[in-house]
């Protein structure tokens, strides 16, 4: 499940997942918030993981169409959490996201929305 945040600055779209992923949750959630953001020019996105369990095949295609769509828009990419392997990937795979993607600890959600804010 994922849910959009809205306690964010201006300009950054974010999201708390837990348990598992659907293709509903990108379609019902995530597309509408990144388009909104896309409409404004450029897409800051804050993903808060407490807990992840998983993706299903639908969701998992759904994220590799969002991170082409748009491409030259996304600016920076902030994921918040403490799951070792999730911070891991990231660091490997960073690199092929759009935009600049960092890292932060649970205890620093605060730092990263300053940071993908800026």
């Amino acid at each position: 499940m994922i849910e959009e945040l809205h306690d964010l600055p201006s300009g950054v779209v974010g999201f708390e997942v837990s348990g598992k992923l659907e293709a509903a949750d990108y379609r019902d959630v995530v597309l509408p918030a990144l388009e909104r953001a896309a409409a404004g020019g450029e897409i800051r996105f804050l993903i808060v993981m407490p807990d992840f369990g998983g993706m299903s095949g639908g969701a998992i295609w759904q994220d590799l169409k969002i991170g082409v769509k748009d491409f030259r828009l996304w600016k920076r990419i902030a994921v918040v959490t403490d799951l070792e392997w999730v911070t891991h990937l990231t660091g490997l795979f960073g690199w092929m996201t759009p935009g600049d993607t960092k890292t932060f600890r649970l205890d620093q959600r605060d730092e990263a929305i300053d940071w993908v804010a800026g």
